[in-house]
């Protein structure tokens, strides 16, 4: 590990806090969904696919005996302190993957709960902790309702939501969520974790595979699809000031996916009269992918040759996936990239997009 002095700041894009249990949330929730889950609890995204090493870092176990992610002091001193974080961005991938849950009221109840939770009781305890409201995608009317109800509040930075989906994000059914959070200054930032469970389509784009190492090495056909679908339905011609972030499904896909969308698009475009620019150039101006897990090869020259077939310095924004079992280690990772570059990636991007001090 680099010395004290030679640390660059650091802003985390995915930290996963964590519920002491998910009864937590039962002060927060309306009637009648707090009695139905005093009775029964509250339910899960189910992940169709079992890790076999397990899902947790063991060593963020917080000596207080709560269970993992779940002590934000331990948090700050395990994470935020050793890597000099100037903030930790916290997304709770449990309650978004409750998208795929099909009553959609008690899925909207379950989200105002965990936003009304997140602002009482994890961003008052340090100034280094911002947040990832949570909302589901069965209903965007109601979802929109959320963005404005709480996207207001000062420590609050993005919108989340699973990649799992029934259709591509880029259709009119979601629509009024992206308005919402353009009128609110507010990203989008889609992660991974519940993709072929529940309600949402198969993981893959022929179905459902057969173990978790499969799974999780096609999630970035997830990203591809919703990302063509994004630029082709014209999301970002109609919402200009709207900001996507793809979190935890790699990055060195897009080049040749852009290449192969902007060859498309020329023979093709009456399909989509509305785009005004080549495909590739809504992509630059308007997504952001996170680092973690970046693909770093033996050879590092081929990991920058790909950065430099797509404007990486620019797009890319530092995540951690703590405490994941595939946590990025920032003093680790990118080692051999420029020292400008690199303070973009792991700070100065982030704090543009999320209007961070």
């Amino acid at each position: 590990m680099i010395s004290n002095k030679e640390k660059l700041p650091v802003i985390d894009c995915d930290v996963h806090n964590q519920f002491r249990s998910r009864n937590d949330l039962i002060p927060y929730l309306d009637e009648p969904w707090k009695s139905h889950a005093e009775r029964f609890g509250i339910p899960g995204a189910g992940l169709p696919y079992s890790s076999p090493i397990g899902s947790k870092r063991k060593d963020a176990d917080p000596p207080s005996g709560l269970p993992l992610g779940s002590d934000p002091h331990y948090m700050l001193e395990h994470l935020v302190e050793p890597f000099n974080l100037d903030y930790a961005l916290l997304c709770s991938d449990s309650i978004i993957g409750m998208s795929g849950y099909a009553d959609s009221d008690h899925v909207a109840a379950v989200c105002r709960a965990y936003n009304d939770y997140l602002i009482a009781e994890w961003l008052p305890v340090s100034p280094k902790f911002k947040g990832y409201l949570c909302i589901g995608t069965q209903d965007p009317l109601e979802a929109a309702r959320e963005i404005d109800r709480v996207g207001p509040h000062p420590d609050i930075v993005a919108v989340s939501v699973i990649g799992g989906a029934r259709m591509p994000y880029g259709q009119r059914f979601f629509h009024p969520i992206y308005e919402a959070c353009e009128r609110n200054g507010l990203p989008l930032m889609i992660h991974p974790g519940a993709e072929g469970a529940g309600t949402f389509n198969p993981p893959t784009a022929v179905g459902y595979v057969s173990n978790y190492l499969q799974w999780h090495t096609c999630l970035p056909q997830t990203f591809m699809a919703h990302l063509v679908s994004f630029v082709c339905e014209g999301v970002f011609e109609k919402y200009p000031g709207f900001k996507v972030v793809f979190c935890e499904g790699g990055v060195t896909w897009l080049p040749p996916l852009l290449w192969r969308l902007d060859k498309n698009f020329k023979a093709l475009r009456s399909s989509t009269p509305w785009l005004k620019r080549m495909p590739s150039e809504y992509v630059r101006d308007h997504c952001f992918m996170t680092t973690q897990p970046i693909e770093e090869p033996d050879d590092f020259k081929h990991l920058e040759a790909m950065f430099n077939m797509f404007d990486a310095e620019n797009m890319l924004l530092f995540s951690s996936d703590y405490p994941h079992w595939d946590f990025d280690d920032p003093t680790k990772i990118l080692q051999r990239l420029p020292l400008e570059k690199k303070k973009k990636i792991f700070s100065e991007n982030a704090r543009q997009l999320f209007k961070l001090k």
